[in-house]
C-alpha cells in the first residue's frame, strides 16, 4: 500500500458536513487484488428488508466483520460481525492512521451491477453515537456517490467513487446530509464498498 505521505484528500466544502475524498488511497493494480480477493473471499448474503410496509431483498449483498462482537443494526436487519480476516486487518491499519481513529466494525456492500443500490440514509443509527465518522472503501466498477442536504433543499452534491478510493464523513454529516448510490440502467461491473464505523 502507498505510503502515508502521498496520499492526499480534497475536502468537498458542503455546509454542515465534513466530507474528505482521497481518490487515490490505493494504486489501481493493488486494488484490483483486493477486489477480486474479497470477491472470492466474503461469504455474502441477502437480507430481506422492510420498505414502507412491503418486504423486497435487499439490492445488494452485504458482511459484516469487527473487532468486538457488537453487532449492527439497521431497517430491521440486525447483524453480527465475523473476525477480520488479514485482508481487512490491513485496511483497517491504513484507514485508521489515515483518519486517526480505531474503527471496530466493517461493513461490507457488493454492488453486483447498476442494478444494485442504496437508497436514500444517513449513518446514523443510535449504536454509532452522536457525529459519527464513517470512511468508506471503494474497489472495482466506479459508481456515483449523491448527497442531499435534510432541510436546504437546494444543497446537493454528487461525486464518482473511484477505484481505490476512500471517502471520509465526520462532524454533523450524517445529521444535517442523506446519501445515496443509486440504481443505472448503464451496464455497470461489479462494486465492493467498505464502510468503517466505530461501535464501542
Amino acid at each position: 500500500m502507498q505510503n502515508n505521505q502521498q496520499i492526499q484528500g480534497f475536502p468537498l466544502h458542503l455546509p454542515d458536513a465534513d466530507i474528505t475524498y482521497f481518490p487515490k488511497f490505493i494504486k489501481a493494480s493493488e486494488a484490483t487484488c483486493i477486489f477480486e480477493t474479497l470477491l472470492n473471499e466474503t461469504p455474502w448474503q441477502q437480507d430481506d428488508i422492510k420498505v414502507f410496509g412491503k418486504v423486497y431483498a435487499q439490492p445488494r449483498l452485504t458482511a459484516l466483520y469487527g473487532t468486538n462482537q457488537k453487532s449492527y443494526s439497521y431497517s430491521n436487519i440486525k447483524m453480527t460481525p465475523l473476525p477480520l480476516t488479514e485482508t481487512l486487518k490491513s485496511l483497517k491499519n491504513k484507514v485508521d492512521i489515515v483518519c486517526q481513529t480505531d474503527f471496530t466494525t466493517l461493513l461490507l456492500n457488493y454492488y453486483r451491477d447498476g442494478k444494485d443500490s442504496n437508497g436514500w440514509h444517513a449513518d446514523n443509527e443510535k449504536e454509532l453515537g452522536k457525529n459519527p465518522i464513517i470512511a468508506s472503501l471503494s474497489f472495482g466498477q466506479e459508481r456515483f456517490f449523491h448527497l442531499k442536504h435534510r432541510t436546504d433543499k437546494t444543497l446537493k452534491h454528487k461525486i464518482a467513487l473511484q477505484h481505490g478510493s476512500l471517502l471520509l464523513m465526520k462532524g454533523e454529516t450524517q445529521h444535517k446530509w442523506l446519501h445515496q448510490i443509486p440504481k443505472t440502467a448503464k451496464q455497470l461491473h461489479g462494486r465492493i464498498n467498505i464502510t468503517f464505523r466505530i461501535i464501542p
